[in-house]
């Protein structure tokens, strides 16, 4: 019999999803965080979370939580909880290898009658089919005689203030009936929101899976939109602020669309469509035209330059901005760097500024050197790429004031009134 009141919980992985989780947690019950980075874990025990996900305030008011990168602290652990990446590989195909690695570490630790459950983005079907297997294959022990499992997809949407863990609600689910009773009442404890229990891990699996494709489909149509009209000469700002006056009109803008979720999470579902014999078209499509946003940009960018007999092959270019979203520090999956790599195909000397961003981790994930405080009066182009709220305080004068006489300024984000850059999406 599986009790809330006995429940101690391991979270593997702490990153953007574990170290929220593990704090709420932490806050009621006991809960050890694991992460195989010791420097992450140091980190953690000195107050400090890099993601600024999390505050100190947090961490401290955590007073059941320990951090720790020894898998020997999991031992007494029963119930364990996966929050590691599940990234796409070089080809765009889903790579498991964390979660199957993760799934290895359980799996040495995991004792007769505990839980595992799996919080990341997956296809459905992936943790009964990829995950639980290695569970059970590395302690030994029979599922659903032995082990459990559960699917809780995470909802954090890095950056955000206002739609925390707590206040999201929670969809839950569990290998037998029993478990998901469980699963659904454990995350009751900290969800004040409410939660969802779906009647199986694959379709909790499914829904999350479609809540960013959905996105990145409608986004792609207003893309598509965007480089339809930019052709006929008309705002696309102009034109969805018009057709926003309906009370059913979806407000999605155009732009680069990266991150590790809308980005990402697709290619899992066309994935897993394909191995069963289903060839998936509009997401597909939509994929295809949100990853080629980045070159469009900069294609956007060069034809404008020329217009205005600027240098291309050997100029200078300034992009503003490299996370993948507004205000917070997170690199993944970017596409700014799409934008950068089609400018550099030019010829042209491209120089890289984001307020929020380590720069040793930009040199390490994308050989990029970014540059502190950019010179006045110095590029041929300045582009706007990301609409941190410090480029809002500067203004768009101060930020066209990077260029020389005469160069474009391209206001990606639509940041600013139109009179007030060269060009927008």
């Amino acid at each position: 019999m599986h009790r809330i009141e006995t429940t101690k919980i391991a979270v593997i992985g702490l990153g953007y999803v574990g170290l929220p989780l593990a704090v709420e947690f932490g806050k009621k019950l006991p809960t050890v965080g694991f992460d195989i980075h010791k420097g992450r874990v140091a980190e953690l025990q000195g107050g400090h979370d890099r993601t600024l996900e999390t505050g100190p305030e947090d961490l401290r008011a955590a007073t059941h939580l320990s951090y720790t990168s020894d898998l020997e602290d999991l031992r007494d652990c029963n119930v364990y909880i996966v929050t590691v990446p599940t990234p796409i590989d070089q080809h765009r195909q889903p790579d498991l290898t964390p979660l199957r690695k993760a799934s290895e570490t359980v799996g040495r630790v995991i004792s007769k009658g505990d839980i595992v459950i799996y919080e990341s983005t997956v296809y459905p079907g992936a943790t009964e089919e990829d995950c639980v297997p290695i569970v059970a294959a590395t302690s030994g022990l029979t599922f659903n005689e032995d082990f459990f499992a559960g699917y809780s997809p995470e909802r954090i949407n890095p950056g955000d203030k206002h739609h925390r863990l707590p206040t999201i609600m929670k969809v839950t689910s569990g290998s037998t009936p029993e478990i998901g009773q469980f699963v659904d009442a454990l995350y009751q404890e900290i969800i004040t929101a409410g939660t969802h229990l779906a009647p199986s891990i694959r379709v909790a699996e499914a829904a999350k899976v479609i809540e960013n494709t959905q996105r990145d489909v409608n986004i792609a149509l207003v893309n598509e939109l965007a480089l339809i009209f930019n052709k006929m000469g008309i705002d696309t700002l102009d034109v969805l602020e018009a057709a926003g006056t309906k009370w059913n009109f979806l407000p999605f803008r155009p732009g680069l669309v990266g991150g590790h979720c809308i980005g990402v999470d697709p290619y899992y579902l066309t994935h897993k469509a394909e191995a069963i014999g289903y060839h998936p078209e509009v997401i597909l499509a939509g994929r295809r035209l949100n990853d080629g946003m980045g070159a469009y940009v900069a294609n956007q960018t060069v034809k404008a330059m020329l217009r205005q007999s600027l240098t291309v092959n050997g100029g200078r270019a300034l992009v503003l901005g490299l996370t993948f979203k507004e205000n917070c520090p997170d690199l993944r999956n970017t596409r700014v760097v799409d934008v950068i790599a089609e400018l550099e195909a030019f010829g042209l000397s491209v120089d890289v500024h984001d307020p929020w961003v380590d720069a040793a981790e930009a040199q390490h994930e994308y050989g990029l050197d970014l540059v502190s405080t950019p010179e006045t009066g110095t590029y041929d182009a300045v582009i706007l790429a990301v609409s941190h709220s410090e480029y809002a305080q500067a203004g768009a004068e101060a930020l066209r004031a990077y260029g020389r006489e005469g160069a474009v300024f391209y206001d990606l984000k639509s940041m600013f009134p139109a009179s007030a850059s060269d060009l927008r999406l």
